[in-house]
């Protein structure tokens, strides 16, 4: 029989009574009958798909809104000739283009597990997030050159009134869907979603600059446009540095440390669990899964380890934000063999940490 116990989550098993050992697991079972709630295969996929139809809502909204304001300023720049505005409306452009390739990653996204892709297609998202980076340095290259441009050819910019309410849209524009994408984002667990947000906040803030190149040409100014053009360069590669780390970090399997502190204590927690040792997590989109081990009594039998890790798979799901799934290995209490010498000879990089029991509760 192998050692892992993997834990499916059926929903018939687990609603298996067990005894109770400890009192204030009352709480937690009260809650779980209150609270409507399945953890059900298809019930995952369902949730699955309704965060990427809310990720797609959110992209054709902020598309539209957008959109509008990109055309309404480049009309603007066709009359004006202001560079600080050009730099902005593309930004604006190119902001809401990268609605494209994320909302082809959600749609991606929805597609089952397969032998080939056998985690899903999640990952479309952080491929996505990829060409938002890309966008954003190439935007911030387009601003650049076209601010030195002018000011190595100086050319007077016109309609000031109409660039400066140009610019107070494109920010009010910007700022509502920044905050719509980077809400969503947060709700649903989509990295690429929030770096999009992003992305559009410093569009925003490009667009009050532009109210500063306008009143200093208003002033006589002329390099006044060019300037603040470069200065729109220098707030885009602020938010390049800060979308590439939050996707680098999706990338790389990063997750927040309290996530795993979190789901330490909500194993520790399972009747049955006597310590833990690795938890691993690693986010599929905008859903997360985990790895842990656990130890149990060496007595136990198959069955009644197995209810144990189901139950611990169980409490993982419902401690941890986003997890959709997870994976429980038990080990058991020392014997007289170690059973995972056979293992020892392999590289570090697969070995097990030792478990850690569980302190004590008895008196």
């Amino acid at each position: 029989m192998d050692g892992k116990q993997h834990a499916h989550h059926d929903h018939d098993r687990q609603e298996r009574p067990t005894r109770t050992r400890r009192p204030r697991r009352w709480r937690h079972r009260l809650a779980h009958l209150l609270t409507p709630h399945s953890h059900e295969a298809g019930d995952k996929v369902d949730a699955a798909m309704e965060t990427s139809r809310e990720g797609m809502r959110t992209l054709w909204i902020s598309l539209v809104v957008l959109g509008v304001t990109t055309v309404v300023q480049a009309v603007i720049v066709a009359l004006s000739g202001s560079v600080a505005l050009l730099g902005d409306t593309v930004h604006n452009a190119a902001d809401a283009l990268t609605a494209v390739p994320l909302g082809i990653a959600f749609l991606l996204g929805r597609r089952p597990a397969n032998r080939r892709y056998t985690y899903g297609y999640g990952r479309a998202e952080d491929l996505a997030g990829v060409l938002i980076v890309a966008t954003i340095a190439a935007s911030a290259v387009l601003a650049a050159w076209t601010a030195v441009d002018r000011l190595l050819n100086p050319r007077d910019v016109t309609h000031l009134w109409a660039v400066s309410g140009a610019a107070l849209a494109g920010f009010v524009g910007n700022e509502w869907v920044a905050r719509f994408r980077i809400r969503t984002g947060r709700r649903i667990g989509s990295a690429a979603l929030v770096a999009d947000g992003l992305h559009a906040r410093t569009d925003g803030f490009t667009s009050l600059a532009v109210l500063l190149g306008a009143g200093g040409a208003a002033l006589g100014w002329r390099a006044a446009d060019p300037v603040v053009g470069l200065l729109i360069t220098l707030a885009i590669l602020l938010v390049l540095r800060d979308a590439a780390r939050e996707v680098y970090r999706r990338l790389m399997d990063s997750v927040d440390p309290a996530f795993v502190a979190t789901a330490h204590a909500a194993l520790r927690g399972v009747d049955g669990v006597l310590g833990t040792g690795q938890v691993r997590m690693r986010w599929i989109g905008h859903a997360l899964r985990a790895e842990a081990d656990i130890v149990v009594d060496a007595r136990l039998t198959v069955v009644e380890a197995h209810r144990i890790a189901v139950a611990a798979e169980h409490a993982l799901i419902h401690a941890v934000p986003r997890l959709t799934a997870a994976t429980v290995h038990t080990d058991h209490t020392p014997v007289e063999d170690d059973p995972h010498a056979v293992l020892h000879h392999h590289t570090s990089a697969g070995r097990r940490t030792a478990p850690t029991p569980a302190p004590s509760t008895s008196n």
